[in-house]
């Protein structure tokens, strides 16, 4: 499992025209799942996630700046997109081979998965819509952009 992990002001993903998930100040999480990817994997992404120290220390003069505070500390939301292209294979050619992405049977219940986890851990998550054509709209905080992987 597979997640490219943005730190955002704000984030919201549309399909056909309508916003179907928002989120103020957190985490937009492009989410890809490959083909040995179980539950437990889900899990231990959700904690991940959650517990990822990327946001800024406000505690104290000296951290000030540091990246020292996770999603769940900071009372960020999240915003969990599937997206199996994270999966797409460029080393031979020009076309993008995706045979490591999951099938999206198998995918769409592992995404839901770690969005359950979330929410188990505290969480507030919008989500995506699965196997729909979405557009992201996102507004960075910060160059702080991460790629994780359990």
């Amino acid at each position: 499992m597979r997640a490219v992990v943005q730190r955002v002001s704000r984030a919201s993903v549309t399909v056909d025209g309508d916003v179907v998930g928002s989120i103020g100040a957190g985490l937009c999480v492009l989410l890809g799942v490959t083909h040995d990817d179980t539950p437990a994997d889900a899990a231990k992404m959700a904690d991940k996630l959650w517990g990822l120290r990327i946001f800024e220390d406000p505690a104290s003069e000296d951290r000030a700046g540091q990246m020292n505070v996770s999603c769940a500390d900071a009372g960020g939301e999240v915003l969990v997109i599937s997206q199996f292209t994270l999966y797409g294979d460029t080393g031979k050619g020009r076309r993008p081979s995706f045979m490591a992405a999951a099938r999206p049977e198998t995918a769409e219940p592992l995404v839901e998965s770690v969005v359950d986890e979330l929410r188990a851990l505290g969480a507030t998550v919008a989500t995506g819509t699965f196997r729909a054509m979405m557009a992201v709209d996102l507004v960075n905080d910060g160059p702080a952009t991460f790629l994780v992987e359990v």
